[in-house]
């Protein structure tokens, strides 16, 4: 029988690529809580429509990439490729559009989409991605904007990724500038692929998405969305670059980022890097004003971003960041008389926040070759000399070095060896502060 293997463009997180995962997520996470984001989760499974509006039924994820299939009860549902059309329709189903706009929400989540798999994309992604629901005002826009940048500082992945950004502009500012396409690129027909001539009828705006070499040697000449702005549109996009320097965050703009679907408008940026090799997007987003209308909801104008995972993670790899894997306490019993003993240890260990591990079985010597296996900082080692005097010896395995300590002192002791975790540090601290106050307490 041949052995098993993960589906094609589905990958196993182990070790270090999941600590990756992890903190990148982690990260995104507590940042987006400190810019006044609450975290929802929907169905990684929707029904097709919310997709089919969402994406339009042009794009290439409709049209090749969603996994679409028939359920039991003969409905139509699509794993979901993204998660804001999921989210506008949480919006809508949940009744949340008519009091407490804005609505400021984080996701994170696998994703799914049939397409050829690659360095940093597979078929089964997860992405992380924020959406501020009902706010029309450019700050909203710079302040996602800011968010994600924040997120790539926190991971220290900033340092070679640069933002960029463009305008859609307004509804008629939109309207001239597809006439100008439409006139520029007829004249060249000819030359376009064959994809991109039939975007010329659907959707002039998809053809700057081409990467077809022959059509980006014409779109390098094509007009841009500049000189059909309106001045409310204009205006728009000065201020939420004002916004921008005042947070910090360097950009630059290319008039060539484009979003093919009409609800799309105003702000359109993508944070892009080389470090990936061919120069690659890491987290793109912008205004829509339209989509949540497109789940059944009134006029709802939002805008926001979405990431992906594992580039994010590939980039912390790059940047040699990789999070440490935890280093455990092993509690090792001398004899079977310690294991009682021991067991009681182990948990007041955890319970205090020490990460302690205890080997199933073995004798001494056999344990403390476990511990080492398994990276262990320290060993509390446990006899029945011990017990009867109510102590356990500390055994620094970086050092070499041990001692023996009071039972109700051990998680001090460990925290003094290094190899506990920041939490436990933490509350070590947090408890020596309280022994001071007490100290220093007027006596009555």
């Amino acid at each position: 029988m041949s052995q098993l293997q993960p589906a094609r463009g589905t990958h196993d997180l182990i070790g270090e690529e999941h600590r990756r995962h992890h903190r990148v997520i982690e990260v995104a996470r507590r940042i987006a809580t400190l810019y006044g984001f609450e975290e929802w989760a929907t169905p990684i499974f929707e029904d097709t429509r919310v997709f089919s509006r969402g994406l339009g039924d042009t794009s290439d994820v409709v049209a090749k990439e969603m996994y679409v299939f028939e359920d039991r009860g003969g409905e139509s549902v699509t794993l979901r490729p993204e998660n804001t059309a999921g989210v506008c329709r949480a919006l809508v189903s949940n009744g949340l559009t008519q009091g407490g706009l804005p609505r400021k929400v984080f996701y994170a989540g696998p994703m799914f989409r049939y397409e050829r798999p690659q360095k940093g994309r597979y078929r089964q992604f997860h992405q992380i991605g924020i959406e501020v629901l009902g706010a029309p005002e450019p700050l909203a826009d710079a302040e996602v904007i800011a968010c994600g940048w924040q997120i790539q500082q926190e991971l220290g992945i900033e340092e070679g990724t640069i933002l960029e950004i463009n305008t859609l502009g307004d509804a008629p500012s939109r309207d001239a500038y597809r006439a100008a396409l439409v006139g520029y690129f007829t004249g060249h027909a000819e030359a376009l692929s064959a994809d991109s001539r039939m975007r010329l009828e659907k959707n002039p705006l998809r053809i700057l998405d081409s990467k077809d070499k022959g059509d980006r040697a014409l779109i390098a000449d094509a007009p841009t969305i500049f000189d059909h702005l309106t001045p409310e549109a204009a205006g728009f996009f000065e201020t939420v670059q004002r916004h921008l320097t005042r947070f910090g965050v360097p950009f630059r703009v290319n008039p060539r980022i484009v979003r093919g679907l009409d609800y799309y408008s105003h702000t359109a940026f993508e944070f892009v890097t080389d470090r990936l090799g061919a120069q690659g997007t890491v987290m793109g987003g912008g205004r829509y004003n339209g989509l949540v209308e497109e789940m059944g909801g009134p006029a709802t104008p939002s805008v926001g971003w979405a990431a992906g995972v594992e580039r994010l993670a590939l980039l912390v790899e790059a940047a040699g960041l990789t999070p440490p894997a935890p280093r455990p306490v092993a509690v090792i019993p001398v004899g079977d008389a310690a294991e009682g003993p021991a067991l009681d240890l182990l948990q007041a260990l955890r319970q205090s926040g020490v990460i302690a591990e205890i080997a199933y079985r073995g004798n001494t010597k056999r344990r403390m070759e476990r511990a080492n296996k398994i990276g262990a900082g320290a060993a509390v080692i446990l006899g029945e000399t011990e017990i009867a005097e109510g102590v356990a010896v500390v055994r620094n395995l970086d050092a070499g070095t041990q001692e023996r300590v009071p039972l109700d002192d051990i998680v001090r002791a460990l925290a003094e060896t290094g190899v506990v975790d920041s939490a436990v540090e933490a509350m070590l601290a947090e408890m020596l502060e309280a022994e001071e106050d007490e100290d220093e307490a007027p006596t009555p």
